[in-house]
């Protein structure tokens, strides 16, 4: 992806996001104008100096606007020499827990104003933080009349106090819409800066920043509770989470971080209602942890309806462990799907490459014959058996190669748990025309 010096940019906004993003653009060589109705900070950009202190902001506006390749303005029309306008307005929370788009709204209905008679394309770029849909409902309807213009999403990722450096130092950047030649354009900007940009659909753009965020606030409260039970029982909180963290295979990594099924086995569960327990006790309330198990409880749910809202009555299931290569039945979430569709009439047969129930003992017998007396019955030798049965394949662990190849051939509609967000939840998302 090459770089093009001679791309114009117009910002609009030049906040904290917005006039890092115009330094730092300006510094990376191109000719960019911030555009902003306060005229105290479009003067303070004027006069060489940033509106706010930000760490190395200061250098770089002063060289760049020296240069000329920094200027700003209070004149919406200046937009009429840009190839790319990035909009950094604010959204700020409503009393309702929702964003206020006024500020989105005016901006765009000021370029609209500009459009007329316009030879040139212009690409406007969201890159404040807007819910998914916002690009679509909000912004392209406002200059749905002009065929010269293309709306795609360019979330920010900078925090306030690093900014400049995460702006030059990416750890990722984002550009999503429907016109690919747009996205394309867009992710040129960012050619020179060490990170590879993620090209995806438009919505998937606007979620991905509300995915980071509400990530990174997890992960503070998670440390928060876990730093506070150490505490409370004596134990030094930074050293259980620094050592955790050595762990990049499975703690600091992206292990576990994609849509699937439910948790289910002998560990996950039971460590928490532990952790949960043991906090009461200490008169302690982790209001984190102790959600994680309802959630988890919710996915299953809405798994369980689902399939009782398919039209198909033989549901085959491969799969009954709790996940694959494993014959461990112990709190398989599989199993209270099976229970909840049988209770409801559904007629089920499940195979599984590692357990025959004759072969089952000990705690997992106990278990499986507790919930599913007669759960040999229900079970095949081979996949090919519950394949000739079914109207409707439901995969409920990852399948072999082979396996997987056979679930192909054979034709039959599937509702995967596992290798999507519920398959069944199919997102519209329009791709790249």
């Amino acid at each position: 992806m090459q770089q093009n010096f001679e791309l114009r940019v117009a910002i609009f906004g030049l906040g904290y996001v917005g006039c890092v993003s115009a330094a730092c653009l300006a510094e990376m060589g191109y000719g960019v104008i911030g555009i902003d109705c306060d005229e105290k900070k479009v003067g303070d950009v004027l006069n060489r100096r940033p509106p706010f202190f930000e760490p190395g902001l200061e250098n770089i506006v002063k060289s760049n606007v020296a240069a000329g390749r920094l200027t700003a303005s209070t004149d919406v029309c200046a937009v009429s020499d840009a190839d790319i306008a990035l909009l950094c307005v604010g959204t700020p929370s409503a009393a309702n827990g929702n964003i206020s788009l006024d500020q989105l709204r005016r901006v765009v209905a000021s370029i609209a104003e500009t459009l007329a008679g316009r030879t040139k394309p212009l690409v406007i770029a969201v890159r404040s933080t807007v819910f998914p849909g916002t690009c679509e409902e909000v912004v392209t309807p406002l200059v749905k009349d002009y065929p010269l213009v293309t709306v795609v999403a360019n979330p920010e990722f900078l925090r306030e106090g690093t900014a400049v450096h995460d702006f030059m130092q990416p750890s990722l950047v984002v550009v999503g819409g429907h016109n690919r030649a747009s996205v394309e354009l867009v992710a040129s900007l960012y050619a020179p800066l060490p990170k590879t940009p993620s090209l995806v659909d438009l919505r998937t753009a606007e979620m991905i920043k509300y995915a980071c965020n509400a990530f990174h606030a997890t992960k503070i409260a998670f440390a928060n509770e876990i730093g506070t039970l150490s505490s409370c029982m004596a134990i030094e909180p930074g050293q259980v989470l620094a050592t955790l963290c050595e762990d990049t295979k499975l703690n600091a990594s992206p292990a576990y971080l994609k849509p699937g099924f439910a948790f289910g086995g002998s560990c996950l569960a039971k460590d928490l209602r532990a952790l949960n327990y043991g906090a009461k006790r200490l008169d302690l309330h982790t209001p984190l942890l102790e959600s994680v198990l309802p959630s988890n409880n919710q996915h299953l749910d809405r798994a369980m309806q689902v399939l009782l809202d398919l039209p198909s009555k033989r549901l085959g299931f491969l799969g009954l462990a709790f996940k694959e290569n494993t014959d461990d039945l112990r709190e398989s979430r599989v199993v209270n799907l099976l229970e909840g569709l049988l209770g409801k009439g559904r007629s089920v047969r499940i195979f599984d490459p590692h357990i025959r129930i004759e072969n089952v003992y000990g705690s997992n017998k106990s278990f499986i014959l507790r919930e599913i007396p007669h759960i040999a019955q229900l079970m095949d030798n081979t996949i090919e058996e519950t394949l000739q049965w079914a109207d409707h394949l439901v995969i409920s662990q990852k399948l072999s190669p082979e396996a997987d190849a056979k679930v192909k051939a054979c034709g039959l509609p599937i509702v995967d748990l596992v290798s999507s967000s519920l398959a069944y939840l199919h997102s519209n998302s329009p791709a790249f025309a």
